[in-house]
């Protein structure tokens, strides 16, 4: 294949329904942008997999290149910032959703959008941390901003089993922090205790509806990537000043609560956003990010596939059937 030519997964829709092909494209294909990267290692998000299935409404122009995360290496270059060479990450922005993403060989995107990788990180651990891993790292920032140590108490992850609730047992771990693993799947039980993991609770036992204005105070910080019902539940056990992490909603987006946790109890519900962080909040992540995460463990988590593996993955991950991070390999 020559150097100006590459291969990408190519989205179409026809009469509402979303197909994907692997095709050749060439650099004239490109959206615009001023880096051009030289894709090594894309990823499989949840978002990933709405897109691919067509769910959602969040791709508005066919035929479209999806893949919302990707790392790589800059091979031109009109930013300040960087030079042919480079290693290069980028998450969010709306990249793979409302611009041409990572599932290809290469892509041209913003270098506002991009982030230098740090040393310590390669593109491959890059992807397998992901926008789930950024994410997870933004939360556990977030617990800590709010005052939560390691022996405030026990700190509850649910959607453990799956890619942002996997690197925040692993980093919450490694951290010293008592981590609770919230998982509906007893086949995850050894890896979430692998990744360390104190405690599994059965999805179940948060998964009825809201009984009580409050519940005894069990957890000293929670970092939620489900939503629905689960969080629900969550916020009327939370201890005394205690802060829940929110940054998914697969178990549904309406919660039941009341003010008194709020209000006698002082918790906080803190929202986590990762698709539109400035660049020097991305940066401080990164680097927590390279200095934090166990490599051991997260290598521990990767599945690889190709570009002919992404439509089925995709169908997977929206059915919770997908154990930690699935890489794309594409370099």
């Amino acid at each position: 294949m020559a150097d100006n030519t590459f291969s990408a997964l190519v989205l179409s829709e026809s009469d509402g329904k979303v197909s994907g092909e692997i095709k050749t494209l060439s650099d004239g294909d490109l959206p615009e942008g001023d880096v051009t990267v030289r894709i090594e290692y894309s990823d499989i998000n949840y978002k990933d997999g709405l897109i691919v299935s067509g769910l959602g409404g969040l791709v508005r122009n066919y035929p479209h290149v999806p893949g919302v995360d990707f790392a790589g290496t800059v091979e031109t270059s009109n930013h300040a910032r960087y030079t042919p060479g480079d290693k290069v990450v980028l998450t969010g922005w709306r990249v793979g959703e409302a611009h041409w993403g990572g599932f290809a060989g290469k892509a041209r995107v913003k270098g506002d959008w991009l982030v230098p990788l740090p040393k310590r990180v390669d593109t491959r651990q890059a992807m397998a941390v992901g926008t789930a891993g950024f994410t997870s790292m933004l939360c556990v920032l977030a617990l800590q901003d709010h005052g939560v140590k390691p022996d405030s108490g026990k700190v509850i992850v649910t959607g453990a089993g799956g890619g942002v609730g996997s690197v925040a047992v692993a980093i919450l771990a490694k951290l010293g922090y008592e981590v609770a693993a919230v998982t509906g799947r007893a086949d995850t039980h050894d890896y979430l205790k692998s990744l360390g993991a104190a405690e599994i609770v059965e999805r179940e036992a948060l998964s009825e509806p809201v009984k009580k204005p409050m519940e005894s105070a069990v957890w000293a910080g929670a970092i939620d990537t489900v939503g629905g019902a689960t969080l629900s539940r969550l916020i009327g056990q939370m201890a005394y000043g205690a802060p829940i992490a929110a940054c998914g909603n697969a178990g549904g987006i309406k919660i039941e609560t009341n003010v008194l946790p709020f209000i006698l109890r002082g918790v906080k519900l803190i929202g986590v956003d990762s698709v539109m962080v400035p660049f020097e909040d991305r940066l401080r992540v990164w680097e927590r990010v390279g200095h934090d995460l166990p490599m051991d463990k997260l290598e521990d988590m990767i599945g690889e596939i190709g570009l002919d593996g992404v439509m089925e993955a995709g169908g997977k991950i929206l059915k919770g059937q997908i154990r930690g991070r699935t890489l794309v390999k594409l370099g």
